[in-house]
């Protein structure tokens, strides 16, 4: 399985914690999908005192999130949603923390920030096109080949495009 890490590609993970926010749950939601992910312990929020942290982590490996796109048959869908920025050998997107609190992965397609809050998802690489083609291959493409920014992607609200 590929992580990303042994393939060239620099992954870096980030999230914020704002407000009423508990830190040990984000961070739960956040190591459902990346365990290797950490940081400095932080305080829970008090009545009157909201929460304010960033988290950074670089060279996280992709290997879990992987296994949970293919164990949920997301395949296509995440190759559309981590290209749909694909510029200069970069890319970035951003999964919804209140679904892998539940050990799911949800793309966030709004760019804002919903209920729960994100994970911030940056990849850069050389060749990385190829390699996020690799990584969301499935048998299927062997009948209906499918390429990053062919006629079959999502469309730019997630809605599936309608081909023939």
């Amino acid at each position: 399985m590929l992580n990303g890490l042994d393939e060239g590609i620099k992954v870096q993970i980030s999230t914020t914690i704002t407000g009423a926010e508990s830190p040990k749950l984000v961070m739960e939601s956040v190591q459902n999908i990346f365990p290797d992910f950490t940081a400095d312990e932080c305080a829970e929020p008090e009545f009157g005192v909201s929460t304010n942290y960033h988290w950074i982590n670089e060279q996280i490996s992709l290997n879990n999130f992987l296994q949970m796109v293919h164990k949920q048959a997301i395949l296509d869908t995440a190759l559309d949603v981590m290209s749909l920025k694909l510029k200069h050998q970069k890319t970035s997107f951003q999964l919804l923390r209140q679904a892998s609190i539940a050990n799911k992965i949800a793309f966030n397609l709004e760019q804002g920030n919903p209920l729960g809050g994100v994970i911030n998802v940056e990849l850069s690489g050389e060749n990385l096109a190829d390699w996020l083609e690799a990584a969301t291959w499935h048998k299927g493409r062997d009948a209906v080949p499918k390429k990053i920014n062919d006629e079959r992607k999502m469309e730019v609200d997630g809605e599936a495009s309608t081909w023939i």
